[in-house]
């Protein structure tokens, strides 16, 4: 059997036409349009989805795990391995220093508003030098036994930054 471009079409009933509410009552979905009669969620505007009509609601009824941590820092964790799997690949350049940009431009490091993270998984044979924000202990030692270097990134909390800004404004003001 031999399949004609004319002749392709859909398996029936794989497309479905979407409901047409309010389109009289032969449709089956006319009148009311599946609401119901008076009320509020006949109405337009309603917003009471998680509402229960009262009982206590689901994601109350259910108890609260762990804790979060809002001065936590977002960094974007890369592993050796992986670095030097992109190298191999010719997709990371070693000539000057890696940092977030190059990793993120080579598609490791996803995210990580507050820099890079490297992890030791893996192993580096290339010379690299970075410049991060962080790095562990064994991912370090790892770069260093490669011939690189790393170089990390000083990076100050928003309350730091607050409190320099509030000291350098009021030298400002004694000097006048």
């Amino acid at each position: 059997m031999t399949i004609k471009l004319n002749e392709l079409r859909d398996n029936d009933g794989a497309r479905k036409s979407r409901m047409r509410v309010g389109r009289g009552i032969g449709s089956g979905k006319g009148k009311t349009s599946g609401r119901g009669q008076k009320g509020q969620t006949s109405r337009s505007g309603v917003s009471i989805f998680g509402f229960e009509g009262g009982q206590m609601p689901l994601h109350m009824r259910l108890p609260k795990r762990g804790f979060n941590n809002i001065f936590a820092r977002d960094h974007a964790e890369v592993n050796l391995g992986a670095i030097q799997k992109m190298i191999d690949a010719g997709k990371l350049s070693t000539d000057g220093t890696v940092d977030h940009a190059a990793l993120k431009a080579a598609g490791l490091a996803r995210g990580g508003k507050d820099g890079v993270r490297l992890l030791g998984k893996g192993e580096l044979t290339a010379k690299v030098a970075f410049r991060v924000a962080g790095a562990s202990k064994g991912a370090r030692e790892a770069v260093e036994r490669a011939g690189g270097s790393v170089e990390l990134i000083e990076r100050r909390d928003s309350a730091e930054l607050a409190k320099a800004k509030k000291g350098t404004a009021k030298a400002a003001r004694t000097a006048k």
